[in-house]
């Protein structure tokens, strides 16, 4: 991590996390969907089908997903439902929480976070 790097990037930076809840909807079996802060200012991880990749800033607690691109495999319309909807909560991002081995991060218009275990 560059030095004077933010503490909150600090804390995401090298984490690779499991989706275990898509803010109360839950997560359609046997599927993972992941995120990972690979290095500072980069994310990425496995949607459901496709992987993605973008950019993240964080402030405090503060967090900003953007410029995210995806491979184009297709898979199940349910599987392809849940990824879309991950997605763009992701993109919606506004706010992460870290207690322990959990990760919540809090999007615009939703109600719940998305709640992720430490891989």
């Amino acid at each position: 991590v560059a030095a004077g790097a933010p503490a909150a990037a600090q804390t995401l930076v090298g984490s690779a996390w499991r989706l275990e809840d898509l803010a109360g909807a839950g997560v359609a079996d046997r599927t993972e969907a992941t995120l990972e802060f690979p290095e500072a200012g980069r994310v990425g991880g496995q949607g459901t089908c496709n992987r993605f990749f973008g950019d993240f800033e964080a402030h405090g607690t503060a967090l900003t997903i953007a410029r995210l691109g995806a491979t184009k495999k297709m898979c199940a319309p349910a599987l392809m439902d849940q990824e879309s909807k991950y997605l763009r909560a992701l993109e919606g991002a506004e706010r992460f929480v870290v207690e322990g081995t959990t990760l919540a991060v809090y999007s615009k218009g939703l109600d719940r976070p998305l709640r992720f275990v430490r891989k």
